[in-house]
């Protein structure tokens, strides 16, 4: 205030705590400021394999309508990817859990997108490869809620051998893990070659004549959409003649190969959401027991 003096509030001590005049408590030392270097879990190498993932993905997305091969290639290493990014959390003990959530939402939306195309190269199995990205969808996401709430935040690969011998040995024992996932894309990857090679499978594959042209499957290499760049002599055309000459003996190996462990993984997805269904039921029960429902009339 002007011309006043203002003095200095005379502090005591009481029982180890320091008080002003007024009687309010307050500390004498200065807050304490971490110095420890906080880490930065988006740069944590499992991640940054995860992000390689996504953009290997994008890019055989784009490949996918008209180039098998390229497709095919990127799609593998993407999926193969997946098993390099467990290796390095271990070894370099960067396991997280946005880590985990970022490994399993580009699992099931890579899956997803190939299932799409599969859906429109062969319309009339649409419905089944439809139920299959509505299964590998719900299973994993009621699999992921129930472990985070009724799990005390656990991993969702930390499955009790109480409550599934199935899942426990599927998530805890990484060769059948890797092996599941592996043969369960990999006859999936067959179809999609199969799309581009077998007219048994696709019979508007190699039409002959302008008009059998026009009413090609879309996603087919021979429909008039995928055409309209494929001047003669170009890359483009050459890819075209290129897919529409794939010898269909090797897709139809790996399919018949991989298609007992692909049925084997749906059953697994079944399995999976009805003990995360149960697991949630549970744990409804107890809240309700605990709020003292229901109540009694």
């Amino acid at each position: 205030m002007d011309g006043v003096r203002m003095r200095k509030q005379p502090t005591k001590a009481l029982n180890g705590v320091k008080l002003k005049a007024n009687g309010q408590a307050y500390s004498g030392d200065r807050p304490t400021v971490s110095t420890e270097p906080t880490e930065n879990i988006f740069l944590f190498w499992p991640n940054v394999i995860g992000y390689s993932r996504i953009v290997l993905a994008i890019a055989s997305l784009y490949y996918m309508p008209l180039h098998p091969r390229t497709c095919s290639c990127l799609y593998s290493i993407s999926c193969l990817l997946d098993a390099l990014d467990g290796l390095a959390a271990r070894q370099f003990n960067q396991a997280t859990r946005f880590g985990a959530v970022l490994d399993m939402v580009t699992d099931r939306c890579t899956t997803s997108c190939l299932l799409v195309f599969l859906s429109s190269a062969f319309p009339r199995w649409s419905i089944v490869f439809q139920g299959l990205i509505s299964l590998d969808f719900a299973s994993h996401y009621m699999h992921m809620y129930a472990t985070l709430t009724m799990g005390s935040g656990q991993s969702h690969k930390k499955i009790d051998q109480s409550r599934s011998r199935l899942l426990h040995l599927y998530y805890n024992n990484k060769t059948v893990l890797f092996i599941f996932c592996l043969f369960n894309e990999l006859f999936f990857i067959a179809l999609y070659l199969l799309s581009f090679s077998s007219p048994m499978l696709s019979p508007s594959l190699l039409p002959s004549g302008d008009k059998a042209a026009g009413t090609a499957q879309p996603g087919s290499p021979s429909h008039a959409s995928s055409l309209i760049f494929a001047t003669p002599g170009s890359a483009w055309a050459m890819e075209l003649a290129r897919a529409n000459k794939m010898n269909s003996f090797w897709p139809w190996v790996l399919a018949g190969i991989s298609s007992p462990v692909m049925l084997g993984k749906q059953v697994l997805n079944v399995v999976q959401l009805v003990k995360a269904s149960k697991w949630l039921a549970e744990g409804d029960i107890k809240a309700r027991q605990a709020a003292g429902l229901p109540r009694k009339k």
